[in-house]
């Protein structure tokens, strides 16, 4: 075949597309989304460092599943169903401590650190009960980074340190395993439809004109990326010139010296990963943090995340993880309002799916995962029904 036959027949394959505007406001898909999609995958639930001491715990929620993680009298760590084995109530909230055991606010029933049935209060009006049939349901987790990571799926595969094992290398000078939380947990609402997050995330496309700001500091990630499996990562490598903004500038100036113990690569990048279908993870030289997306109805979503530093009492690490973070918020900010703007527009009659650039490709990977895992994503309209 010819250079100019090759060119010809290249040229006329069809260009890659988004998805169709419905899935991104359909009042049916929320539970769909949930069961096929994000129970069977692995979650962060916490960092271990927020369960430091025998009794300690968070509870995550996933759509209408809760999860109890606490730490254990011997140091481990157990996952368990928040479920009270009796009537259903759930059991823990929040964060906080378990003096001793897990108790029912309702009925009182009591579980161990394990999850093993203590007592029942009117013990003897359960004739037939066997304390051993009725312990908390447990739940698949494993430790890795430094995060624990749990999955209501049946059949978890593969595991986490199996998935982030291509990366471990790169990640392992940030020691993620030693690093404490640098400011509390949040949780924000968004009127966006999860998935329009996770694309945005997904490909730097935007960068230069979404995020002036980080355009200033830093090189397109698009420029050095690399993808394993169901795991992204771009890299942005800090300009030369300085920024205009002194925020910035300042940033650029200090974080390096800062960040000794770090290769020097490593002390001039940011690092963003993401892993399908709903984590991201940034990792800066003075911190990192994650962001997870969940739907919460049509058109909405919840996003949850946390930040984590090793400990440092530096009055300037001090400084530049705040700077750090304000150059963060900023980002966050323009990428919501962008969302925002992408979810109106969907909304328009005249919308059709139009042609994905080739720096949009992990973008293009997560539909194609959505389309694998709910095929009528590949129909132009929405089903009447869904299989």
């Amino acid at each position: 075949m010819t250079v100019s036959a090759a060119s010809t027949l290249k040229s006329a394959a069809p260009m890659a597309r988004g998805l169709p505007a419905w899935v991104y406001n359909h009042p049916q898909l929320t539970h769909l989304e949930y069961e096929r999609i994000l129970k069977p995958s692995w979650q962060i639930a916490c960092h271990v460092s927020q369960i430091p001491s025998p009794g300690d715990f968070v509870t995550f929620e996933l759509y209408s599943d809760s999860v109890i993680v606490l730490r254990d009298g011997s140091g481990g760590i157990r996952a368990h169903r928040n479920v009270c084995r009796h009537r259903g109530t759930r059991l823990l909230e929040g964060t906080g401590k378990c003096p001793g055991r897990i108790t029912c606010p309702y009925h009182g029933w009591s579980y161990r650190y394990d999850g093993s049935l203590l007592a029942t209060p009117a013990r003897d009006s359960f004739p037939e009960l066997n304390l051993r049939d009725y312990g908390l349901d447990p739940v698949p987790m494993e430790i890795a980074l430094g995060f624990v990571w749990i999955c209501l799926g049946d059949e978890p595969s593969p595991s986490p340190s199996q998935l982030w094992a291509p990366f471990a290398q790169e990640l392992a000078p940030y020691q993620f395993e030693q690093m404490v939380p640098t400011q509390p947990p949040y949780v924000e609402c968004w009127e966006v439809d999860w998935k329009i997050v996770m694309d945005n995330y997904l490909e730097s496309y935007h960068v230069p004109i979404g995020h002036p700001g980080l355009n200033r500091m830093f090189t397109p990630d698009y420029e050095d990326q690399r993808g394993v499996g169901s795991i992204a990562r771009g890299t942005s490598w800090m300009r030369e010139a300085p920024s205009s903004r002194w925020s910035e500038r300042i940033y650029q100036q200090h974080v390096g010296t800062l960040t000794a113990h770090l290769p020097e690569p490593h002390r001039r990048s940011w690092r963003f990963y993401s892993c399908l279908p709903n984590l991201g993870i940034d990792v800066f030289p003075e911190q990192m943090d994650f962001f997870q997306v969940f739907p919460r109805g049509p058109g909405k979503a919840l996003v949850r995340g946390a930040a984590f530093g090793l400990k440092d009492e530096r009055r300037e690490m001090r400084l530049i993880r705040w700077l750090g973070n304000r150059i963060n918020m900023q980002v966050n900010r323009e990428d919501r309002r962008l969302c925002e703007r992408l979810q109106r527009g969907l909304g328009d009659s005249s919308y059709r799916p139009g042609p994905l650039s080739r720096i949009e490709t992990w973008m293009l990977q997560f539909h194609d995962l959505l389309r694998a895992r709910i095929p009528e994503f590949n129909l132009s309209e929405p089903p009447t029904r869904f299989a």
